[in-house]
């Protein structure tokens, strides 16, 4: 980006995307694009966005495949459509997920108790076993070329906070549970994988993008409306986190590689600015004007 120098080149390394349709994902798909590489953008449809996925297939430095987490065989698949057309990966994002208000619409609120033991499997299938499933086959050429980068997207509500000699969850209010823990899982296990990877070159790094507008936004925000439930705080705009991506995406594990990075913190840190320059202004507008 022009706002800052990515210490490795990103120019032809092979990216893949995973929820890379919408939202953030698409965001990180462009970025990478912009900054030269080539990027295979995966996800589980691309309903309403043919015109993105469209744009995509015609260009010889891009891929758009569907894959679902939950499906080995979409798994496989990709993995084969990748190897065949840039015949590497240099970095994987762990982007796609099932959020709280895909299992719970529109708003997303439940009590734990209130949970089933399908509704953590379902979860978790998408969030930790299949991320699991990704991270298993594209790993594989960095291992072999001693390169590489793993970056998985995680949310703030798993962190654990130290606090006067104990330990206390971020935002246990927002009952966010099953999609809580399986972040926390994710983050967990994403940090453990560095350590077993460092030998063969290959980083993995944690990123926690805070409260973002992603898909399904203005919906959720609507069902908190209605119930009269505060709207909670600006979201940033999608494309806040593309720095701090593209930014590990060019690391290996001689460099950066075990960590967990607060997204807005590393942009003010780097001298992208805060608040004030990624907030998304049009929330309470569109809220506003089509409150239906």
């Amino acid at each position: 980006m022009a706002d800052m120098e990515i210490p490795l080149t990103l120019k032809d390394r092979v990216v893949v995307v995973t929820g890379a349709a919408r939202g953030m994902g698409a965001a990180y798909t462009r970025g990478f694009l912009a900054e030269g590489a080539r990027v295979v953008a995966t996800d589980r449809h691309w309903t309403g966005v043919e015109a993105f996925r469209d744009e995509l297939s015609a260009s010889d430095r891009s891929l758009a495949l569907d894959m679902d987490l939950t499906s080995d065989e979409q798994i496989d698949a990709a993995y084969a459509a990748t190897l065949e057309k840039f015949g590497a990966v240099d970095a994987l994002v762990n982007n796609a997920g099932m959020r709280q208000r895909d299992l719970f619409p529109p708003h997303g609120r439940i009590t734990t108790l209130e949970t089933s033991d399908d509704d953590f499997f379902r979860m978790y299938n998408v969030n930790v076993f299949g991320t699991l499933r990704v991270i298993r086959r594209f790993i594989q050429p960095m291992i072999q070329q001693r390169l590489g980068s793993i970056i998985s997207v995680v949310s703030s509500g798993m962190i654990i906070d130290s606090n006067g000699g104990a330990y206390t969850a971020l935002r246990p209010n927002s009952r966010e549970q099953p999609y809580m823990s399986s972040k926390a899982a994710l983050a967990n296990m994403t940090c453990y994988l560095a350590d077993e990877v460092k030998e063969h070159n290959v980083a993995a790094n944690v990123v926690v993008p805070g409260h973002t507008r992603t898909t399904g936004f203005d919906q959720q925000n609507r069902a908190r409306l209605e119930r009269r439930d505060a709207l909670g705080p600006r979201p940033m705009v999608p494309e806040h986190i593309v720095p701090i991506v593209m930014y590990l995406a060019a690391q290996d594990a001689g460099s950066v590689t075990g960590r967990i990075f607060d997204v807005m913190t590393w942009n003010i840190e780097h001298g992208l600015g805060g608040a004030v320059r990624w907030s998304d202004m049009t929330v309470e507008r569109e809220l506003i004007i089509n409150p239906s």
